[in-house]
């Protein structure tokens, strides 16, 4: 007999959050009639400057098959938090957590840049990824590699060795959901490699507070250039002052006003 559910959400408290903020922004992505381009990533949104679409596309879901799959897979991963006597526990999934959403997502850009810039497949500029299947096929590598003799439980009935993992379910997601990113997927599976392998190690509080606190300034900072989302407090300037970008606060009738100002650089605000 398994144990309470609320007793495995206990143990996997940060895995439980993640499934619980993916689920939730899927019920709002229905009833808000929500497509793929409003949240998506894609070539041309990446070289618009959209960068805030790196995280909105890893937390959305359109189809709830590609939920229900990357949900049920991330739920049987959820154990990684309790091997901290590996190495691994709620401290590195966070932390690497963060690491593989921000790498994969970079590293999809640069494969569609590849792909159409070297191999003319024009095809791929029209691509939109979306959903979390980049990291939960990271976190499949990463177990693989950790602890070979796991096995990873889909839909509560399907149980595949967790070393075969990574590549079966390459396979078995582009069957059951043809649409699913073939190029994100894989994405996933090369940084967790990099990640279980030691090429990207050193991760810690600082430098994972360092990363949100760059992520959430960047991601602001490209909502404001492009348009999608007006913060009326934030002003971007640009001046020929040949001293270091400044940031201040300035008192304003209506509140405080964020001024920035920066070199321009062939031609082109720095932001």
């Amino acid at each position: 007999m398994g144990k309470p559910l609320f007793y495995e959400i206990f143990e996997k408290p940060a895995t439980s959050c993640i499934i619980g903020l993916c689920t939730s922004i899927w019920f709002y992505i229905q009833k808000k009639n929500i497509g793929y381009s409003h949240v998506g990533m894609s070539y041309e949104t990446a070289i618009e400057g959209h960068y805030w679409r790196i995280i909105t596309s890893a937390f959305s879901h359109i189809s709830v098959i590609h939920l229900v799959f990357n949900m049920s897979a991330l739920w049987s991963l959820g154990v990684i938090e309790q091997l901290g006597h590996m190495g691994l526990g709620i401290e590195f999934y966070l932390h690497y957590t963060l690491v593989l959403v921000l790498l994969s997502g970079t590293l999809v850009v640069g494969a569609y840049h590849v792909l159409i810039r070297k191999f003319k497949l024009e095809y791929f500029r029209r691509v939109t990824a979306v959903g979390y299947s980049c990291v939960v096929f990271g976190w499949m590598t990463i177990l693989s590699a950790k602890q070979p003799s796991s096995k990873l439980d889909l839909f509560g009935f399907l149980s595949l060795p967790i070393s075969f993992a990574p590549f079966e379910s390459l396979i078995f997601t582009s069957i059951i959901v043809p649409q699913a990113s073939f190029v994100g997927h894989l994405s996933g599976i090369i940084v967790g490699y990099a990640i279980a392998w030691g090429l990207i190690h050193g991760m810690n509080n600082y430098w994972a507070i360092s990363m949100l606190g760059w992520t959430g300034i960047v991601s602001v900072l490209s909502l404001k250039q492009s348009g999608t989302f007006d913060f009326n407090f934030l002003e971007i300037e640009s001046v020929t002052d040949p001293s270091l970008p400044s940031v201040r606060f300035l008192a304003s009738g209506n509140g405080r006003t964020l001024q920035m100002s920066s070199l321009p650089v062939a031609g082109a605000d720095i932001v």
